[in-house]
């Protein structure tokens, strides 16, 4: 990775939106993030039950960014600076020169391309600055929102299966040289 250092964090801005760090002021948005039942239906994680819990999840998020070992962004909106969601890089590897990319969505914002937008940025980010040349996604077979979008962002159905979980299916996306 040729920029494995995120400090300062990288803030992105497109039309808009601004990817920007969790802040504790997030703590409510992630709270309902986190344990809305329609956003969690596909995620292997329990709901957040308490501001507490997304407290400790914002201070561990911003802990693994200082360790470079995550990217991990606040969807916000331009106009209002309302978190709309979220999107992050893990699973970085020198080796295969990949990492791999999730998302969630406010339901409230879903359907106005803000995650394709959000992606965009964050996929040529990943190709210019960190210059990686794969990024691998993971989805539930069920979620046809976020299948979709990865296919409009041309993302490839990958032939393996995952053994551990039937039920999720993998995406590659490969820099075009």
């Amino acid at each position: 990775m040729a920029n494995s250092n995120f400090t300062p964090f990288p803030i992105l801005n497109t039309e808009r939106l601004t990817l920007r760090q969790l802040s504790l002021d997030d703590q409510q948005a992630i709270f309902d993030l986190r344990s809305d039942a329609a956003i969690n239906q596909y995620l292997d994680r329990a709901p957040c039950k308490t501001i507490e819990e997304a407290q400790q999840f914002i201070v561990k998020i911003n802990d693994a960014i200082k360790n470079n070992n995550v990217l991990y962004w606040a969807i916000s909106l331009n106009n209002t600076n309302t978190l709309a969601g979220t999107i992050c890089l893990f699973d970085f590897s020198n080796e295969h020169h990949s990492c791999e990319i999730g998302y969630e969505l406010m339901p409230l914002f879903q359907g106005q391309g803000i995650m394709k937008e959000a992606a965009q940025a964050v996929i040529t980010y990943v190709f210019q600055t960190l210059q990686y040349k794969k990024i691998v996604a993971c989805t539930h077979h069920d979620n046809q929102k976020s299948t979709q979008l990865l296919l409009q962002l041309n993302f490839v159905p990958s032939a393996a299966k995952d053994e551990e979980n039937p039920d999720l299916c993998s995406y590659t996306l490969e820099k075009e040289d």
